[in-house]
């Protein structure tokens, strides 16, 4: 073969490699497509466990600053709570996100007054960008595919100063 015949040989390879990456397939095969893509090229930090209802009321914990904490997101001037999220049509479909417990951040006066919500600061979450794949109906109608789309994710919650306009 000369280098004429390898290289038409490689640009009728190509689309069939990009088919199978793309390829429309039932809902169970997609299933299994995305899992093994998700292993091997879409790798996903554990998931922390839910900590509360996506639904449950928010309370900012104050009163917990008299006790000692271990956990980074008890501990945090602007703690936090992780709820689960489900989105039936990505894979993975569950996965947990931080949500901030209160407006604005926990300041820790004395020993004697205890801690307070200042509102001088906002507790905002910190995002992460992940990658998931999202199953998308072909034009047959029937049959699905994969597609890796950006999803920011809350992964904690910081302190900072409020926003002021100029």
């Amino acid at each position: 073969m000369d280098i004429k015949q390898l290289l038409i040989f490689g640009l009728l390879l190509v689309p069939v490699w990009t088919c199978k990456i793309n390829q429309c397939c039932d809902k169970d095969k997609v299933s299994k497509m995305a899992k093994k893509k998700l292993k091997t090229h879409y790798q996903h930090p554990p998931e922390p466990p839910a900590t509360a209802a996506p639904d449950s009321p928010v309370v900012c914990p104050v009163e917990l600053y008299q006790q000692p904490l271990k956990s980074l997101h008890d501990r945090s001037l602007s703690p936090w709570r992780y709820v689960s999220v489900t989105r039936e049509d990505h894979f993975p479909s569950t996965y947990a996100e931080a949500q901030c417990l209160c407006s604005g951040c926990i300041l820790i006066r004395d020993t004697n007054h205890g801690a307070v919500e200042s509102h001088d600061y906002n507790s905002v979450p910190i995002k992460q960008s992940r990658v998931f794949l999202k199953r998308e109906l072909c034009d047959d109608g029937e049959n699905y595919y994969l597609k890796p789309v950006s999803v920011e994710v809350a992964v904690g919650c910081t302190c900072a100063r409020v926003q002021s306009s100029p």
